[in-house]
């Protein structure tokens, strides 16, 4: 059965043209159902499936070494997200521009200011298999050595981190470029997989690829072809217990397709694993307003959707300004996209939200569940505030909420 849905700016009569590649395949159509739905209809699924949604949905933006001198950028970042990725500290031409000489100096520091903070991050990437960043000491390697200093490179840097994060970007767009395989053999991708397990088995290892929701025309990221890529991993000796993700980048240069979008992750979710939003921006050549209206249907769509497991805006902060999509002005006063950032974490109840104890140390507040975060603060403190992490559990399914009280 085909799935999926249409963006039609006209209207009147209509021919559906089905093709396939595979001449030994015979197509029929039988049964064809077309259901029209305005944006109010849309929306109105999306809010259904919102209600089932935890608080605890982990909702981030990358960073990059620029917030570890900046206080007003940590402060406004540390308000709002929950989990991060390092934009470039993590890649390899970053840790070992010149071979035997690696540096982890800017992703030491990063990982710790996020740990200060409770938020979680996502290892970005062990390798990159688009050869135009790949560093030439790297790419005139024969394929001895180059097998042996991609081994050094996954152990190096995933022993380094193993146990801290909360996920791998193993592979980064391995549908669209094979820089490795074209030098090591057409299963390189799987065996760094099979590597990988054998260092931090405990890590979610993630597939990364883009346009596999952004644009249909891209044939390379479809969804029939990363799900068997995932096959083709699976299928690596010792492969077969992976602990897998699906990584969907989410760099959006055109209006969003958001039928497309639920279609191709309900096309993933069949491969029953966590589905990521990991590089989430929208092309920045719309104007402001409609950069910022075409987040928000995105955000809105994969929020919805109940096999997306996290997103991770791709919004990080430099003096020449963002990669694409920028949250805030050069004094972290909100653009327009950082007021849809921040309208969407106040529904989906991920503010914060401040009291005072009565006369007798007790302050109540009624909480949805999921992962929360206290600070005590008190004119006799020493320090400047108490912090404690706890989380919030039903005891009655019917119940979204529980009454929390607190004694200080």
């Amino acid at each position: 059965m085909l799935k999926g849905g249409l963006n039609v700016n006209v209207s009147g009569l209509a021919e559906l043209y089905f093709e396939s590649k595979n001449t030994s395949v015979e197509i029929w159509a039988d049964s064809i159902s077309l259901q029209p739905f305005t944006q109010d209809q849309w929306s109105s699924h999306q809010d259904q499936s919102i209600e089932k949604k935890k608080l605890s949905f982990p909702f981030g933006s990358a960073i990059n070494k620029n917030i570890l001198t900046n206080t007003a950028y940590q402060n406004w970042f540390t308000s709002r997200f929950t989990v991060t990725t390092f934009e470039n500290e993590m890649k390899w031409y970053t840790n070992e521009p010149v071979p035997g000489q690696e540096n982890y100096k800017d992703a030491d520091a990063l990982l710790q200011f996020a740990k200060q903070h409770s938020i979680a991050v996502r290892g970005h990437t062990v390798l990159w298999e688009d050869p135009n960043y790949i560093q030439g000491w790297v790419a005139s390697l024969s394929p001895r050595d180059l097998a042996i200093a991609v081994d050094k490179r996954i152990n190096s840097i995933m022993s380094k981190y193993k146990g801290q994060l909360i996920a791998w970007d193993v592979v980064n767009e391995n549908l669209h470029s094979s820089f490795f395989e074209s030098k090591l053999g057409q299963s390189a991708s799987a065996s760094f997989y099979n590597r990988a397990q054998r260092i931090d088995a405990a890590t979610t290892l993630f597939l990364n690829e883009y346009n596999t929701i952004e644009d249909n025309r891209d044939d390379l990221s479809k969804p029939d072809n990363y799900l068997r890529k995932l096959r083709e991993i699976r299928g690596f000796p010792g492969n077969n217990n992976l602990t897998l993700g699906i990584g969907l980048q989410g760099h959006f240069s055109n209006p969003p397709n958001l039928p497309y979008i639920r279609a191709s992750i309900d096309i993933l979710a069949s491969a029953s694993l966590p589905i990521w939003i990991t590089e989430l921006d929208v092309a920045n050549n719309f104007g402001e307003q409609a950069q910022a209206e075409y987040l928000e249907q995105i955000l809105r769509e994969l929020h919805a959707h109940p096999k997306v497991s996290g997103i991770v805006l791709w919004s990080a902060l430099a003096p020449g300004g963002c990669y694409r999509m920028c949250l805030t002005d050069d004094n972290f006063n909100n653009l327009a996209t950082g007021n849809v950032v921040d309208k969407l974490r106040q529904e989906w109840g991920s503010n914060s939200s401040e009291g005072t104890t009565d006369t007798n140390g007790f302050f109540e507040a009624s909480l949805f569940h999921g992962d929360y975060k206290v600070k005590i603060s008190h004119p006799t403190m020493t320090s400047p505030f108490l912090a404690q992490s706890f989380k919030v559990v039903s005891t009655d399914h019917r119940s979204e909420q529980t009454t929390l009280l607190l004694k200080v």
